[in-house]
């Protein structure tokens, strides 16, 4: 078996464990009405994104997301907070290093033996949540756990509808579907690019994410029979419909298994969090790379970490 199915099927426990290191790291976390800059590379700029929005609309202060490789220098900020899995990330290192006494940094870091442990001011180390598959999954998830239960979140709530999404059945059969496309508002838009993100790294399959609202100012054209549409979170009104008229299949967590699994929308109750779907959208992707015949552990040209020389 790969590896990243246990690691997907570990998030629920993951989740737990990081809720519970929160409050131990409130002197190492983003304080409410700082200035705040989050980075990462790939999955984990994904995680920086749908953080920085969170935090935002929760009112704790201005966010921004950006690749490590394209922060803005010019700009101040009380603290810049990095998201790494190895901690040995080439853009990562020469950003921390470039503003080492000019800005306090914080890093979560997967592997506390790790160089970024050293040029960051302070480190959150979640060792429980690395990983041994190339293709993150746990890691991103479980530092968006953290983050979340630092703002005040119900993270017992998402441990549970993380237990429902790792069991729960997938909405459609990947085998049957050749384009799928994701979507999400507010903070699910890093989610949605990060269910793509999976889909092209684990099974090279043509995946596409936009935020919902523009989804129907262009990209709606390539949706057709034989393809998908997947939302995050909160749908525009309309959007179902207007997927449906085009013949793509629609998932969105109302239309998952989890009525059956949980029991809990037939008496009026929330979905599932958007977080706990992308549980959902990592096990499609997966599903996908096994369907074609591909290891989900080792993705072709990729590497657990980016070091240039």
């Amino acid at each position: 078996m790969a590896y990243v199915h246990a690691e997907i099927a570990s998030q629920p426990d993951c989740w737990r464990q990081a809720s519970d290191l929160a409050p131990a790291m409130l002197d190492r976390l983003p304080r409410p009405g700082e200035r705040v800059a989050v980075v990462g590379c790939g999955t984990s700029w994904f995680m920086a994104m749908a953080y920085a929005a969170r935090r935002e609309a929760a009112g704790q202060g201005e966010t921004d997301a950006f690749q490590a490789s394209e922060f803005p220098a010019g700009r101040h900020y009380d603290r810049l907070l990095a998201i790494t899995r190895s901690g040995t990330t080439t853009e990562v290192l020469e950003l921390l290093a470039a503003l080492r006494g000019r800005t306090p940094t914080t890093v979560l870091v997967g592997d506390p033996g790790s160089p970024v442990v050293e040029i960051a001011d302070a480190a959150v180390t979640l060792p429980f949540a690395d990983e041994r598959s190339v293709v993150q999954t746990r890691f991103a998830t479980t530092a968006l756990a953290l983050l979340r239960a630092n703002l005040g979140d119900n993270m017992t709530a998402l441990v549970a509808d993380a237990e429902v999404a790792v069991r729960a059945p997938l909405p459609i059969d990947p085998s049957l579907i050749e384009q799928v496309t994701f979507l999400g508002r507010g903070w699910t838009i890093g989610l949605a690019q990060e269910a793509a993100l999976k889909c092209r790294e684990a099974a090279t399959f043509w995946a596409e994410a936009y935020p919902a609202m523009d989804y129907r100012h262009g990209p709606i054209s390539v949706a057709a029979p034989g393809r998908l549409v997947w939302a995050f979170g909160e749908l525009p009104d309309g959007l179902p419909e207007d997927v449906a008229a085009t013949g793509a299949s629609f998932a969105h967590s109302r239309t998952h298994g989890y009525r059956t699994v949980l029991g809990r929308w037939a008496a009026g109750r929330t979905p599932v969090d958007p977080m706990a779907d992308l549980i959902l959208a990592q096990r499609f992707a997966v599903a996908l790379a096994t369907s074609r015949g591909l290891d989900p552990d080792a993705p072709r040209h990729l590497s657990r970490s980016v070091v240039l020389t």
